[in-house]
């Protein structure tokens, strides 16, 4: 499975939000060195009860605005 999703780094909370047909992730972690990356693989993991190892992206390393590939679901 392929969601599209916007990332917003430096959040309160980490939290999943469905706004209209975007879905957006607020994750405590910063931008840097790959930290908000790797906090959202770690977020996705156990939003969805699965291995970190089923989750990549695929698009976006370096934007807010990411395609991830979810196997396993």
């Amino acid at each position: 499975m392929k969601l599209n999703i916007k990332v917003i780094p430096g959040a309160k909370k980490n939290l999943f939000k469905i706004e209209g047909e975007m879905i957006k992730i607020y994750l405590t972690a910063r931008p840097i060195e790959g930290k908000a990356n790797q906090a959202l693989i770690e977020f996705l993991a156990g939003h969805f009860k699965i291995s970190k190892l089923h989750i990549s992206i695929i698009k976006g390393l370096k934007s807010s605005y990411k395609v991830i590939n979810i196997n396993g679901l």
